[in-house]
């Protein structure tokens, strides 16, 4: 599943759609931030 920059998709591990850069949320209250690596604000759900 597709998420964005701002959403808040729940703890687990989302991968950058542009430069394959790895963000971990922790929290269920937490928004994804912009890819700290490129800027991109598009993200897929890795599963574990």
């Amino acid at each position: 599943m597709k998420y964005k920059t701002g959403d808040k998709p729940g703890a687990g591990r989302y991968r950058c759609d542009n430069c394959g850069y790895v963000v971990r949320i922790t929290s269920d209250a937490e928004a994804l931030p912009a890819c700290p690596n490129c800027g991109h604000h598009e993200f897929t759900k890795l599963e574990d």
